[in-house]
Parts: structure tokens; sequence; C-alpha cells
């Protein structure tokens, strides 16, 4: 579904992504790993649109998609949620939701004077989807309180809600399991896997090893800007340069 082809991204004279290639099964999980400043984030970033390579391409569908911006990329259904969530804090978690819904025909002065019918019709559907959304992520008990009161967890899980929303094909996660407890963690795994097996596709940088190894098909593995090596988690996991480089373990 996705093809990264010897993409680089450099800033000064760091070199952060260095000829980078893999490729993202549809309807998988495929897991980005790797040391602090393997150049993970940098790639997500190059993925979901907020930076742009300087050198290889990316392709989504067969299409070319590196020189597009992240609104283009929603768009066309590539989304993506980062480590530290960012909710609208003093609007309530329901309110967080609509906002994230794209195609507001409301936005336009002339439709809203006159398909105001139209519009009211979708702003119901919207906020019946939203609420489902809620209450698929165990939150809706919290849709009319302020997104700032939530917990960490909490924030995570409405992250994931705001991006599910547009109805994406592909979501790029930034470390959803940072922060989270293990209750919080089993529930996530259990809501990832529901959502592979309905369809959708997902990238993952992710540092929980056990994660990784449980729920991706295919992972990458990354260090010095390179791809040291991939494949399925249990051959990777027994990867002597991935013990040395990532985690730092004694092998024979």
């Amino acid at each position: 579904m996705i093809r990264v082809r010897d993409v680089s991204r450099r800033f000064g004279g760091l070199i952060a992504v260095d000829r980078v290639s893999f490729e993202v099964a549809a309807h998988g999980i495929t897991g980005l790993i790797g040391p602090n400043g393997a150049g993970k984030t940098t790639l997500l970033s190059m993925l979901a649109g907020q930076l742009h390579p300087q050198t290889g391409q990316i392709l989504l569908d067969g299409h070319r998609i590196d020189g597009l911006p992240a609104h283009r990329l929603h768009a066309l259904g590539l989304v993506r949620t980062f480590q530290l969530p960012r909710p609208f804090r003093r609007l309530t978690v329901l309110e967080n939701l609509l906002l994230a819904r794209p195609g507001q025909d409301g936005e336009h002065l002339g439709a809203a004077l006159w398909q105001r019918t139209r519009i009211t019709a979708a702003e119901r559907a919207a906020a019946e989807r939203a609420r489902a959304l809620l209450g698929d992520l165990r939150l809706a008990g919290h849709a009319d309180l302020p997104a700032g009161e939530l917990s960490g967890g909490q924030q995570k899980l409405l992250d994931l809600a705001r991006a599910l929303m547009s109805a994406p094909r592909v979501l790029v996660l930034d470390e959803p399991c940072a922060g989270l407890n293990p209750v919080g963690i089993e529930f996530l795994s259990q809501t990832i896997t529901r959502l592979r097996d309905d369809g959708l596709t997902f990238v993952i940088v992710e540092h929980n090893i056990d994660f990784v190894a449980r729920h991706c098909d295919h992972v990458v593995v990354m260090d010095q800007g390179r791809v040291l090596t991939e494949g399925p988690p249990d051959t990777v996991r027994r990867d002597p340069r991935v013990l040395d480089a990532y985690l730092g373990a004694p092998h024979g």
C-alpha cells in the first residue's frame, strides 16, 4: 500500500534519514523501531507530510505523495497521531471529535444559509459517529468534559478517536503505548487489532517491544538513519544486530 524508496532527509550536517526503503502491506501492522536518534520520528513526519524528503520517493497506492502537505494526505486517508496528544483543551471531548470531521459544509456562508436542512442532518450524523467512537474507546462518560481534564492515557485515546473520525485508510501512530499503564496498553492492543481486522492499515513507531512482537506483521529496524534489518517480529528480535543496536542485550 505504501512504498518508501531511497528516502533521505538531513538537517544541516546531520543526516537524520539516509536512503531508507521499505514497504507497508495493506490491512497489516508495520512496526518501526530503533534506538533514540535512529530517525524514526523524522521518517514518520515524512510519511505524514509534516516534512518532505530531500531525495527518494514515497508512494501510496502507486502514486507519489512525498511532495504533498499533511492536509492533502489526510484527504487521501493517511492520518497521523502524535506521541504527545494535542487536544483543544478548553473544548469538550465531543467537540474535539466534531472539529476533526472533514468537509464541513457549514463553514461556507452560502451553504449555511441555503442548505441548512442538509447541513443539520450531516451534523447530526457526525455527532452520532463521534459518540459511537467515544463509546468504542471508553470515553463516552467524558464526552461533555473539557479535554484538558482527561488523564494522559485518556488523551491518547481521544487522539486516536479524532484520527478515526475522518475514516482513514492508513493510520500512522507515534508511540501509542507511551504513558499508558498495562490495562491501557491491553485495551489499545485490542482496539488496534479490531481496527486492523476491519481493514485499516497501521504504521506504528513504538518502543514497547512486547507490543511490537504481539501485534506487528512486519518490523523495520532503524539505526543511525538507516534500515538495519526488517522482517517478522520473531526474526527481528533474534537478529544480533538488533540486540546490539537497540535492545542492548548480550548475545552469543
